[in-house]
């Protein structure tokens, strides 16, 4: 074990937090060791226990971090086109998916069932809702609670078929992510007077028309 450094509680607590990222992107949950967690941050195991009470508890701490960082590189321009937003929204998404396999099927399947990671990611999916809902036309109250159902539905369609994704890639990214930006408008089109993606779907060279 290298020589521990004094840390503030808060400074170690990142440090605990940054060590389990890299280990459960790395590894499946299973093979990810608390003793190892201690090891590699230079600390004891009653140390890490003091952060945190079980490895439960440091992933969803790890996926709570990267949920509030998903969240932050999302962004809603109303100056931007549905189709843009949804594009950059799904670009960030993608890209931590693919970079952290291992803790995304963790929080998916094998913790699929632990309330805290539930909470987790239900909280991201209804923030990603309401900032949505923000920059859409809508006419009235109506017309908002219509399409807030459509995303909810939409956004846990989005979350199995990522799953489901990673799993077994079935198609490219890029397929991957225009299916789920095509579901979208496909929802949501229905519930307005204008088209909110007239430039959609893209034009691809070879398409049949």
């Amino acid at each position: 074990m290298p020589p521990r450094q004094r840390l503030a509680p808060a400074d170690r607590r990142a440090q605990l937090l940054a060590v389990g990222t890299r280990l459960f992107a790395a590894h499946p949950y299973a093979d990810v060791r608390m003793e190892e967690v201690a090891e590699r941050a230079g600390v004891s195991r009653a140390l890490l226990y003091r952060h945190f009470a079980g490895k439960e508890a440091l992933f969803a701490a790890v996926y709570q971090q990267a949920a509030d960082r998903l969240l932050a590189e999302t962004r809603f321009d109303p100056t931007d086109s549905l189709v843009e937003q949804l594009t950059q929204g799904m670009d960030v998404h993608l890209d931590y998916f693919v970079a952290n396999r291992n803790a995304v099927l963790t929080a998916n399947r094998v913790l699929a069932g632990d309330p805290v990671i539930q909470t987790i990611m239900t909280n991201e999916l209804d923030a990603l809702r309401a900032r949505l809902l923000t920059v859409l036309p809508l006419a009235d109250e109506s017309a908002r609670e219509a399409v807030s159902g459509a995303l909810k539905s939409w956004l846990v369609f989005v979350q199995t078929l990522c799953v489901d994704w990673l799993t077994h890639e079935t198609c490219t990214r890029t397929q991957l992510r225009d299916v789920c930006i095509g579901a979208a408008i496909g929802a949501l089109r229905p519930l307005f007077a204008e088209d909110p993606a007239p430039d959609w779907p893209p034009h691809r060279p070879g398409a049949v028309t």
